[in-house]
């Protein structure tokens, strides 16, 4: 049976990135899934982002904007979406981010067990983690994605079924209210690591910091008022996780000591051979173990 949804899109200001993902809905590689709707909020934008909508909603009728003059915040631009969605199967995503091809199909098939009421996806971010704050992106989502795989914390991109009218507008972090909805249904909250979706972190230690700010304050309102914790603020849960990434990381440093080491001692026995016994092995010895080669994607 096909699993029919609504897909929403908040944006601000997205012209660098709301076509490239208008055309990557639309690409969408579908086998139980269908998208019916697309909705676009845009949310107080004074760049191109409003007529870039309106020129991919000319080649596809399932594109619809709602504009909202001033900016008003997520929340307020979600309960638009609610308010026009027709399908009990509602797609959230943000609009300075990417699926992938089979995103959507991945993340809304689930919804084929009566049992689940949200799923989310694998966020990747697309910095260069050349320097600190782009590696610090990279780890954090890496740490993310192994707290995902024992207790959901979803975001950015997300599925649900509209089991709730809208959110109160005091509400910061959408996704985790929408967690704490679904579960005081009976519902299950399912983390779907093949659906993939593309972000970009931030780029400066700033703005790292102000984003992780509001976050942990809009996760310690939620804790407060209405009584829900994100699996994110598990303290140890958290601290275990980043101790196998310390050890991932030692075990990575005494290997490459080992490497330069035994790269060091082979060059200097290779350097004995040429140069003081002049052997400079035309017929060498068979390294055994280097004979038998398996496909281990077999």
């Amino acid at each position: 049976m096909t699993i029919r949804c609504s897909v929403g899109i908040t944006a601000h200001n997205e012209e660098a990135n709301i076509g490239k993902l208008l055309a990557a809905m639309l690409a969408q590689e579908l086998k139980q899934v269908e998208i019916t709707e697309i909705i676009v909020v845009a949310s107080g934008c004074c760049d191109r982002t409003v007529p870039i909508i309106h020129a991919y909603a000319a080649r596809d009728s399932r594109i619809k904007l709602i504009v909202q003059e001033q900016r008003e915040g997520k929340t307020s631009a979600i309960n638009q979406f609610l308010q026009n969605a027709r399908e009990e199967i509602c797609v959230l995503e943000s609009g300075d981010t990417l699926p992938r091809a089979d995103s959507i199909e991945n993340l809304v098939k689930l919804f084929d067990d009566p049992k689940v009421g949200m799923t989310g996806a694998q966020k990747i971010p697309v910095n260069v983690p050349e320097h600190v704050v782009g590696y610090m992106s990279h780890l954090r989502l890496q740490m993310e994605h192994q707290l995902c795989l024992e207790i959901p914390r979803l975001g950015e991109l997300i599925a649900f079924r509209k089991v709730f009218d809208r959110l109160p507008p005091d509400v910061a972090m959408d996704e985790a209210f929408v967690e704490a909805l679904v579960i005081r249904r009976g519902l299950q909250v399912r983390y779907a690591p093949d659906a993939v979706v593309y972000n970009m972190g931030p780029e400066t230690l700033g703005e790292f910091i102000m984003q992780r700010r509001r976050n942990y304050a809009g996760h310690l309102h939620l804790v407060r008022k209405y009584g829900y914790r994100v699996s994110s603020l598990e303290t140890g849960r958290v601290l275990r996780i980043a101790a196998d990434e310390v050890a991932k990381a030692l075990r990575l440093l005494v290997t490459l000591f080992s490497l330069a080491a035994v790269e060091a001692l082979a060059r200097a026995l290779g350097a004995y051979d040429y140069y003081v016994k002049g052997d400079k092995h035309v017929v060498w010895d068979i390294a055994w173990t280097t004979k038998r080669v398996e496909n281990s994607d077999q």
